[in-house]
């Protein structure tokens, strides 16, 4: 089950919805009252989302996950590494990192901020 105030989808349900709509500023600040770098805020049977902010020059804790991913940069530059792949990220920047695969933001010069998809949702 969901955590309070996530947003969720419950097979045979009484009430289904068809659209959720999520404003950045509201999901930013419901992060920021939490002390975890991640704010998950959907999760259906197929995926869940959040949203990842990390200070600058703090440490990316990640470790590979059984779920595929993706990253949205919405703010924010950094090192990213996937395996024996590095590339500096910022704005704008998408990044798919497959099921299995080690992963991590570093050298973050600047607040990260970023939109987080996991599909099937992340365990």
């Amino acid at each position: 089950m969901a955590a309070p105030g996530l947003a969720a989808f419950e097979e045979g349900g009484a009430e289904k919805w068809s659209a959720q709509f999520f404003e950045l500023g509201s999901l930013l600040d419901r992060r920021n009252r939490r002390s975890e770098p991640y704010s998950e805020f959907l999760r259906i049977p197929t995926m869940s989302t959040g949203i990842y902010v990390l200070k600058k020059g703090e440490t990316d804790l990640q470790r590979a996950h059984v779920e595929d991913e993706l990253y949205y940069v919405i703010e924010g530059r950094s090192m990213f590494r996937a395996a024996d792949q590095d590339r500096k990220v910022g704005p704008g920047t998408l990044i798919f990192v497959p099921s299995g695969v080690g992963h991590s933001f570093y050298d973050i010069e600047a607040k990260l901020v970023v939109l987080v998809f996991f599909a099937p949702v992340e365990t």
